[in-house]
């Protein structure tokens, strides 16, 4: 199938607008150009036939609506790779009207590009109508997960040439080349532990929590909070102050405490603009520590703080919370917390900051 002219349902044009007839054969023309593009070896992954059944359903549904008339068209919402379809065209048109601006209407333009704008507002609305129906699927959760784990192999790439370059195995660094690799690694871990959340959420954190009781030590923890969280905290402007008990070498599971806290302080961190983030273990008594992630950010509105721990919030109007409808994050941390035998409260005020805390029996350990 060609995409020509004479295969498209006619264009009605108003016969008063003698520079409309100039804008509707360039998009023809830039729809005969992305078809013979994905007809091309490096476009193998679409069929020709494919993808020239969707821009003819594109170039209908731009034409519907300019004049006004209701967007529908089954062809297009069969084919997966319309919303891409529709980017080459829109570039494809521009550079066919860049040869006949003077013969063009500006009126026209305008309007076909505003139509191009709803055709691809339809799209974008049925992906996600595709997109919710296979996530509630029966195997909508193991797809989450598989993504995931796609996601962490890269990741862990990224983090291990951003370690090498740090201890200077590819030469000196700057100091500026330093604190940004610092950026980059605390980016890349950031969104390490987002996938490993996932990843944990569908097992219930058991990896993480272990089996048996181990000994660590609690500056350790501590420390390794600090080192990856700092760069963030320089770039901000931020204060970090991290003050581990003084009875340090302890019996729990190691992973899922740092887990926890290097969670709870970035978080802090991400929505704090000026002023300090304090992370700190208070001896209660011999074998109880209180741990306390406190910042002076913005604190946290009350529609979320009913919500703060769930794995999934409900999302308010656009532009009302700067928080995540997102809480994968804080709903692993609180399990994981109840796995140590603890329970996570958070306590906030708007622009007043922030303070979560949890307490967890952990008795002294040997030092190894």
């Amino acid at each position: 199938m060609t995409l020509t002219p004479s295969t498209l349902t006619p264009i009605r044009e108003p016969s008063a607008r003698a520079g409309d007839a100039p804008v509707w054969r360039a998009l023809l023309r830039a729809a005969q150009h992305v078809g013979d593009a994905f007809a091309g070896p490096q476009l193998a992954d679409e069929a020709p036939d494919d993808a020239r059944v969707s821009l003819h359903a594109i170039c209908e549904m731009v034409r519907q609506a300019a004049f006004g008339e209701t967007l529908e068209n089954r062809e297009l919402r069969a084919s997966a790779r319309a919303h891409r379809l529709l980017g080459e065209l829109r570039r494809a048109l521009l550079g066919e009207l860049s040869s006949v601006t003077d013969r063009c209407d500006t009126g026209t333009v305008v309007r076909v590009l505003r139509a191009m704008d709803d055709v691809e507002r339809i799209i974008e609305q049925d992906c996600t109508q595709r997109f919710t129906g296979r996530l509630t699927a029966p195997d909508g959760p193991t797809m989450v997960v598989e993504v995931a784990h796609d996601m962490r192999s890269p990741l862990a790439s990224i983090l291990f040439l951003v370690e090498t370059l740090r201890n200077g195995q590819s030469g000196p660094l700057t100091q500026v080349q330093d604190r940004q690799l610092g950026l980059v690694y605390s980016a890349a871990f950031g969104l390490s532990s987002l996938a490993n959340d996932v990843v944990e959420l569908a097992r219930g954190g058991e990896r993480l929590l272990g089996g048996e009781p181990l000994p660590f030590s609690l500056v350790e923890i501590f420390n390794g909070v600090r080192d990856i969280t700092l760069p963030i905290a320089v770039e901000k402007g931020l204060v970090v102050r991290l003050l581990p008990p003084e009875a340090d070498w302890r019996m729990g599971c190691p992973a899922a405490l740092h887990r926890v806290l290097l969670n709870l302080t970035t978080n802090a961190l991400k929505f704090t603009s000026e002023g300090t983030v304090e992370v700190t273990g208070r001896q209660l008594s011999r074998t109880s520590v209180e741990f306390t992630v406190t910042d002076t950010g913005q604190g946290i509105p009350a529609s979320v703080m009913e919500q703060l721990f769930d794995a999934f919030r409900s999302r308010g109007r656009r532009g009302t919370s700067r928080f995540s409808s997102a809480g994968l994050g804080l709903s692993m941390c609180k399990k994981l917390v109840r796995g140590m035998g603890g329970e996570l409260f958070a306590e906030s005020q708007e622009r007043g900051g922030t303070r979560i805390a949890f307490t967890l029996d952990l008795p002294l350990a040997p030092r190894l």
